[in-house]
């Protein structure tokens, strides 16, 4: 067992997950649009942002890999919503951290 198993506990390790997930102006545009809506396509995303697809589509696999957003692929397009239970549980650790 490392030290950091013995001093960081699963709260911090998740917390900090989301937040590395956050850590670029995209990614917080793209989690507040899908909070204020139930979903939304990556191609409506690629119209609205000023950036490549291919950009998008690396913030997006972020999202996803962190657990806030999930996608179901729905060809030719791919629908994003929130995960709604993973941002419940960042909006409870991050409160918890910042209190």
């Amino acid at each position: 067992m490392n030290w950091e198993n013995k001093i960081i506990s699963e709260e911090q390790n998740q917390t900090a997950r989301f937040a590395k997930a956050m850590s670029h102006p995209i990614r917080l545009y793209v989690l507040d649009l899908l909070a204020k809506q139930t979903c939304c396509y990556s191609g409506d995303l690629s119209e609205i942002l000023p950036i490549a697809k291919s950009t998008l589509s690396q913030h997006l696999k972020e999202l996803k890999n962190a657990g806030l957003i999930q996608g179901e692929i729905e060809p030719p397009k791919v629908k994003y919503c929130l995960n709604r239970d993973n941002w419940k549980l960042a909006q409870k650790l991050f409160n918890n951290f910042l209190r």
